[in-house]
């Protein structure tokens, strides 16, 4: 007889069903037939990475045979003087989401709470899950986090809170107002670790640096990505930024040579193409606009979005309309596994792209 290995595993894992990214383009044209196919699921951009890290990350595959700087040094120093920071706040990662993992590993134990807000990004639980500890989730408030009620949450059981700002999957944030009155509530030894996924995107002026805040609360860690505006979601590779006693902590657990040598390469040139930053964030600026005006002329619900996507109330059960948008060969996110089931979040896309996601709803929606 077979073992039962789900039975023989820890109680957390027993817990978990895999994560389920975005449909890859080339799944949907095996299954469907498909040969004209456009991806606005997985909230990458849609222009791909800049020139810089482009050469940079092919100059780096002359020496792929050899393993990476195990310390990132490099990318490690280029941040510190970006980020004004020292070197030895940072922890590099396999994508930010590696960095969220290793404070659950680090500090997270059976039995212990985590924080977290409803409608937030999916990891926290599976992290939080993985360690067997206990999720809390705190309603949202208009979708977005409510961090005086997150706060209330912290009892003598928790040890750490994950917020992201702006949130994923519903393009909310919080203000500075905000974030300062959780921080200076939590107790020093509860952990807060500030999802900035999708910062570069943002242009509220009341929107928070985390970085700034770090003299002030030794408990925070600040986590980023080269994933998003960047461009560089293949290549898998984010950084925390926290106190230097945090950082010792987190690369006790990381692995070696979590990024790659083309991820390292790539990730350094990228810091240095601000015109490439800034032309991505006004392409998402302008998609924003498109997607919301194409809503609103569709008389369709949305949540307003600083991110570079938005989330829209198709006024009906998602599934159908998610897979009827498959067959017109666009991939968008169902998120009725995160508890909202008639929403769906696009990215922002190139304008050609943004518009056929405008024409294939309006056709899906008024055949449903």
């Amino acid at each position: 007889m077979t073992a039962d290995f789900l039975g023989l595993a820890n109680p957390g894992v027993q817990k978990l069903s895999p994560y389920q990214p975005g449909k890859p383009v080339e799944a949907l044209q095996r299954e469907l037939g498909l040969t004209d196919v456009i991806k606005l699921a997985s909230n990458e951009n849609p222009s791909g990475p800049g020139e810089k890290a482009r050469a940079a990350a092919r100059h780096a595959l002359d020496e792929i045979h050899r393993y990476p700087d195990g310390s990132g040094f490099r990318l490690k120093q280029a941040l510190s003087q970006r980020l004004d920071v020292d070197s030895d706040c940072i922890t590099l990662g396999n994508g930010s989401n590696d960095v969220l993992e290793l404070v659950a590993r680090a500090w997270v134990r059976p039995g212990d709470e985590v924080v977290i807000s409803e409608y937030a990004f999916a990891i926290y639980t599976l992290v939080t899950l993985g360690c067997s500890a206990t999720p809390v989730t705190v309603p949202a408030r208009n979708f977005g986090h409510d961090l005086e009620a997150m706060a209330d949450a912290v009892t003598e059981r928790t040890r750490v809170i994950y917020i992201a700002n702006p949130n994923n999957p519903t393009g909310t944030w919080s203000t500075a107002r905000e974030l300062d009155g959780l921080l200076a509530r939590v107790p020093e030894h509860v952990l807060v670790v500030l999802d900035e996924a999708y910062l570069e995107y943002v242009e509220e002026e009341e929107y928070p640096d985390g970085l700034r805040r770090l003299q002030r609360h030794p408990n925070l860690i600040v986590t980023r990505t080269f994933s998003k505006i960047h461009g560089l979601a293949g290549l898998r590779v984010g950084y925390g930024v926290s106190s230097p006693e945090v950082a010792d902590v987190l690369n006790r657990v990381r692995q070696p040579f979590n990024c790659n040598l083309a991820a390292l390469a790539a990730a350094e040139a990228a810091l240095e193409d601000h015109h490439y930053v800034e032309h991505s964030r006004d392409l998402n600026t302008a998609g924003l606009a498109q997607l919301a005006e194409g809503f609103q002329r569709m008389k369709l619900d949305w949540i307003p979005s600083v991110a570079n996507f938005i989330t829209v109330d198709c006024g009906c059960e998602v599934a159908p309309v998610y897979e009827a948008l498959l067959r017109e060969g666009v991939i968008v996110r169902p998120l009725a596994g995160a508890g909202m089931p008639r929403h769906l979040r696009v990215t922002t896309g190139l304008p050609g792209e943004n518009d056929r996601f405008l024409a294939a709803l309006r056709r899906v929606l008024e055949t449903l």
